[in-house]
């Protein structure tokens, strides 16, 4: 049942009835109207779907997205860092 998929996604990305309406059907009401027992079309429950599916693909790209940047940071300070010691040890060599 199609309801229940969508109930489980808002309570994945805490996201409110009416937001998941506006974007994946353009319809605020879409979901409260499914707990109300309307039952969509064949068409708009294929879209709903990919709409869920490609919202989670994209929620996992941006977070592996934002480990790597995060790598590539402390990597970078972790260099500067070095870089700095070194040229301490330098001039305190000469």
């Amino acid at each position: 049942m199609l309801i229940r998929h969508i109930e489980k996604f808002l309570r994945q990305h805490t996201m409110p009835a009416t937001k998941f309406g506006r974007l994946a059907a353009h319809d605020p009401r879409f979901v409260l109207d499914l707990r109300n027992g309307r039952e969509p079309r064949g068409v708009t429950e294929a879209h709903i779907r990919s709409f869920m599916s490609g919202f989670d693909a994209a929620v996992m790209e941006a977070a592996l997205a934002a480990a790597e940047l995060a790598e590539a940071e402390a990597a970078k300070a972790a260099a500067a860092s070095n870089n700095a010691a070194s040229k301490k040890e330098t001039d305190r060599v000469q």
